[in-house]
């Protein structure tokens, strides 16, 4: 048996891998040898760490809904001044490109919450965070807590939309032009230039 150690490292390259799996494939008809083959393991190699695909799929979206976060409030702590705190966000909930692999992942595994609890409460966690997110930045422009709170949510549900069209590869949406109009929208609700 592997250390807890060597456990948590080993389950970490499982996750990155089906993370790429999922990239590549999409979440419909992956199976734990794709995941296997894109870590370089044998299937009975990822089942000895994750006897219950579902439990894998639980820590793909973990890590993501994780990663994701982490990367937007990194952004907003990059900079000082809310207004530009703002811009930042918009920028970093937009997908990098139709390839990015953080959305991709995202965007497969929150279509899968409609039929599992477990993928559902990441997702609402996930959206949850982000919303708080905006609120802080909102606030800190001098918006009250209820209209706040309202704006935060437009434009998380707007990063969504328009990520969505993203990496579904419509060819009328790109993450410069999203991140412009959300940032409309937001100069609209804040009274606030956010050119970004």
């Amino acid at each position: 048996m592997a250390r807890p150690k060597e456990q948590t490292a080993r389950r970490g390259e499982i996750v990155a891998a089906a993370q790429r799996a999922i990239v590549e494939r999409g979440l419909a008809g992956l199976r734990i040898k794709d995941v296997a083959r894109e870590a370089g393991l044998s299937p009975g190699s990822v089942s000895y760490y994750y006897g219950d695909f579902d439990d894998l799929l639980a820590d793909v979206h973990q890590d993501a809904v994780d990663r994701f976060y982490w990367q937007r409030l990194a952004a907003i702590e990059a900079v000082d001044e809310p207004a530009a705190q703002l811009a930042a966000l918009v920028r970093a909930g937009m997908p990098a490109s139709v390839d990015d692999p953080t959305c991709r992942v995202l965007y497969e595994l929150h279509v899968h919450a409609a039929r599992n609890r477990t993928h559902a409460v990441l997702m609402t966690a996930l959206y949850d965070r982000e919303v708080s997110l905006y609120q802080q930045v909102l606030r800190a422009l001098g918006l009250g807590a209820g209209v706040a709170a309202m704006v935060a949510a437009n434009a998380v549900a707007l990063e969504d939309a328009y990520g969505l069209h993203i990496v579904g590869r419509n060819a009328h949406v790109t993450a410069a032009g999203a991140s412009a109009n959300i940032l409309a929208y937001l100069t609209l609700a804040t009274g606030r230039d956010l050119k970004g």
